[in-house]
């Protein structure tokens, strides 16, 4: 008992004199630490009898309580002084002027959605959303593609487990969206469907997942004049080209009958692309009148109702009016390709702002 007394006096005298938290740390691992004089005494508790190693063992163990307390009250007044003392000498003076930093961006894609959006919106359309996770009626049935079309294939779609019975994927255009709110609502109907699609390609104009952007009008009495109208309003109107040539061909979608693709002229010259004013064509979009079969897949009568379907990609579109030059650019996240192609957050396309330009 009395080496014991004595290794507690040593102790709390070295603890008491310690003046950092390095010296306590020194203290505490002569008093304390696994190999220190305290634990030492510990091991020689198995040589005791058992009455003798109950007091001893107890006496040990508040000892050792008791140094532990005294160590960590003065570790937390040690780690406060230290705090106060950076407090101390890292003030910051309220009134120097902010310091400059970069400035945020608008991304192009969502730029060019804003611009589409704020076009259509003067002609009536809203905007329409819908699950990117679609099952297989959605995505194909509904819209009259066949089993045996190509994009129905593995090597074009992202298939994942079934559900339900259903087969599920990931959607390869936004065209579901005019399925479901077809099923959804009545006629007339005059929506744009704006999103994220999926599909297995992986170059300089192709991504595994890229931004479409489908319009639909139903109503009674509708036909391809006013596809035709509404599609070369809208060009006109995104490249602020008044008197932009707008051309349409003959193409075959299972979805619209008839169909066509949509060229606008251009100019290529020593390698540089100009849009409007030229002898070339470029192809824009696709569109055409929406198929009797769809218009019966969602309970509209095609005998009453017809209407006109078009579809679009957004990175496309916006390649195209601000010369980009490298689809797989806009899914980079390269600040400097940001702050040289992005927009101000001042300058955002809108029903009452009007475009940016």
């Amino acid at each position: 008992m009395t080496e014991l007394h004595i290794i507690e006096q040593q102790a709390l005298e070295k603890i008491n004199q310690s003046s950092s938290l390095a010296q306590l740390e020194e203290a505490r691992v002569e008093y304390l630490g696994k190999s220190s004089k305290l634990m030492n005494l510990m091991k020689t508790l198995g040589s005791m009898e058992p009455e003798q190693r109950k007091t001893f063992g107890a006496e040990i163990n508040i000892i050792k309580n008791k140094l532990q307390e005294i160590v960590d009250t003065k570790k937390a007044a040690f780690e406060l002084q230290i705090i106060n003392a950076k407090l101390m000498s890292e003030k910051i003076d309220v009134t120097l002027p902010s310091r400059s930093s970069p400035q945020g961006k608008i991304h192009p894609v969502s730029q060019v959605i804003d611009e589409v959006t704020a076009i259509f919106g003067t002609m009536g359309f809203s905007v329409a959303e819908g699950p990117e996770i679609e099952d297989d009626y959605h995505n194909f049935n509904a819209l009259n593609i066949p089993k045996n079309h190509p994009a129905r294939q593995n090597h074009d779609t992202f298939y994942l487990p079934n559900e339900g019975g259903n087969t599920m994927l990931l959607r390869t255009h936004t065209s579901p969206v005019q399925i479901r709110s077809m099923k959804l609502g009545k006629p007339p109907f005059r929506i744009i469907s704006p999103g994220r699609v999926y599909r297995c390609d992986w170059d300089i104009t192709h991504t595994p997942m890229f931004h479409q952007l489908e319009g639909l009008l139903i109503d009674k009495d509708i036909h391809m004049g006013h596809l035709k109208g509404c599609i070369m309003e809208f060009l006109q109107k995104f490249f602020a080209i008044d008197d932009l040539p707008v051309r349409f061909r003959s193409n075959f979608f299972p979805f619209t009958e008839p169909s066509a693709e949509v060229d606008i002229s251009c100019s290529r010259t020593q390698g540089e692309l100009k849009i409007g004013g030229g002898e070339d064509w470029l192809e824009i979009m696709g569109c055409g009148m929406v198929h009797p079969k769809v218009l019966r897949n969602v309970g509209i009568d095609p005998d009453v109702y017809q209407g006109f379907a078009f579809g679009m990609g957004l990175e496309r579109l916006a390649m195209l009016k601000y010369g980009i030059s490298d689809l797989r650019n806009f899914f980079e996240g390269d600040a400097r390709w940001m702050e040289h192609y992005g927009f101000s957050s001042f300058d955002i396309p809108s029903l009452v702002g009007g475009l940016a330009r």
